[in-house]
């Protein structure tokens, strides 16, 4: 049960090996991320959407549409604005007097990959349109119903300098992402790899584009995220992530002043994320168990943007990731 997957079936295996060459494949194309690049597969192996904050310029957008030019799947980005309509994202009926009929044009929301680019920028109406396909896999037009692909992944972007003119994302569209990743600038021998890696796609453009790669099937991918759930969480572990959880609603057990500091804590969704964060996390590291740094290392992606500080906390200096370092302090391990 406390095994690597080398052990498990040779299908499981051959996943584990595909998913680790789409990780070089990624490493390769996306420079100086790999933080990046890990949660986008533990939110694709986990059946999740993320939030993306960072800088322009740091390869987000590149980011998710390397996953998607490796996987058999289509992409689409839509460019969030504050003349956005929710038809835009989901598309609408569209009148056909040739039929007498109404035929639904399907937006870009159906795409199994998409890219909401600078989700803030775009009203609460248009916001509220991702609820229903995040939360549920499906979209209602009308009074028609219609699935989302077994394969759904949105990945939202923030640009956290230019907050004029945005609109704060609400928290139960928050509570949506699985996980909330936030990425900084690169080292210096990475940017150095960046420009000869420039240099190479400037001159690639002006010859003859090399033949795609083999992509991923998504049958491949559906098969992956069940191998994960089969990934042994001990029940003392579970407790652990649980608490962690629980503390964030009632951290007065810890500590008083911490209570004070957080106005609401996470919901059960947070629970299910932490813990198929962690199992992706361990499945990616070739373990069929979860340990508790598996556990520690996600969990400022998954609780920072579902556990909110207070107003006087808040004037302090304290924000999400403060709030869930103290609880990782405070909480004791299993």
């Amino acid at each position: 049960m406390t095994a690597s997957l080398e052990t498990q079936p040779p299908e499981v295996a051959r996943l584990h090996a595909d998913i680790q060459a789409l990780r070089q494949g990624l490493g390769e194309a996306i420079v100086g991320q790999e933080a990046l690049i890990e949660r986008l597969l533990i939110a694709l192996l986990a059946d999740g959407h993320l939030l993306v904050e960072g800088a322009p310029g740091l390869a987000k957008t590149t980011a998710i549409r390397a996953l998607a030019s490796r996987l058999q799947a289509d992409f689409a980005r839509v460019q969030f604005t504050p003349d956005l309509l929710p038809a835009d994202l989901t598309g609408t009926e569209v009148w056909r007097p040739q039929d007498g009929r109404f035929e639904f044009q399907a937006g870009p929301i159906f795409h199994p990959i998409l890219l909401a680019d600078e989700i803030n920028r775009a009203p609460a109406k248009v916001q509220s349109a991702l609820l229903e396909a995040m939360g549920e896999r499906q979209v209602t037009v009308g009074r028609h119903t219609y699935p989302l692909p077994a394969l759904f992944l949105v990945m939202a972007t923030q640009n956290p300098i230019e907050q004029e003119g945005t609109f704060p994302l609400p928290e139960a569209q928050l509570d949506r992402f699985l996980m909330h990743v936030r990425i900084g600038y690169p080292q210096a021998d990475a940017e150095a790899e960046i420009l000869r890696l420039a240099r190479e796609r400037a001159r690639s453009a002006l010859q003859v584009e090399a033949a795609p790669a083999a992509r991923m099937p998504i049958e491949d991918v559906l098969a992956a995220r069940q191998s994960v759930l089969d990934v042994h969480v001990s029940p003392s572990l579970e407790r652990y992530l649980i608490e962690l959880v629980l503390a964030s609603r009632d951290a007065g057990r810890y500590d008083a002043e911490l209570a004070r500091r957080i106005a609401w804590g996470a919901s059960p969704r947070g629970s299910i994320a932490l813990e198929r964060c962690a199992r992706a996390r361990a499945w990616l590291a070739g373990r069929d168990y979860v340990t508790p740094e598996d556990v520690q290392a996600v969990a400022p992606d998954v609780l920072r943007h579902r556990v909110l500080p207070s107003y006087e906390a808040t004037a302090e200096g304290w924000d999400g990731d403060r709030l869930v370092k103290a609880l990782l302090e405070r909480v004791p391990l299993p």
